[in-house]
């Protein structure tokens, strides 16, 4: 947790902490993801308790969320609970697109190193190809092809 020993932090401050920008600041702020409590010269000032909710605003969009999904996700006071069938779906998409880059990778490797003459004579290469086409690539579904077969 991040501990600060001020009340109040201004943006510059936050910005700091957080290692978001001002301007990001100000568009969290317009988006109504964080609030300031007003202004001490023409600077905002926000509650240290802004820097966990930006933590956790980051880690959403890091995850994926959109804003508009973060903003249903956030939580409006300090004890909270998150929407856990959201955050598991979430998971699961993430689980999804890493098993999909996986495939993928294997099967760019073995373009790579093809000990076939040519791509165009490697079956796996050209069954590849012949995926790529298909509709379940459109529903993105796409099969791992390392071995000649």
């Amino acid at each position: 947790m991040i501990e600060v020993n001020v009340e109040f932090l201004d943006i510059a401050e936050v910005a700091t902490h957080s290692g978001l920008t001002p301007s990001a600041l100000r568009y969290y702020e317009k988006r109504g993801l964080i609030e300031a409590l007003g202004r001490k010269g023409l600077r905002r000032q926000y509650e240290a308790s802004v820097l966990p909710r930006l933590a956790l605003i980051r880690l959403c969009r890091t995850a994926g969320f959109t804003l508009e999904q973060t903003a249903a996700l956030l939580p409006s006071e300090a004890n909270f609970t998150l929407d856990r069938q959201t955050i598991t779906a979430r998971a699961d998409d993430i689980d999804t697109q890493i098993a999909d880059l996986q495939k993928l990778s294997q099967m760019l490797r073995h373009i790579a190193n093809c000990d076939a003459p040519s791509h165009a004579e490697c079956p796996s290469f050209r069954a590849t190809l012949e995926e790529l086409t298909s509709s379940d690539h459109a529903a993105g579904k796409l099969e791992s092809r390392t071995k000649h077969g």
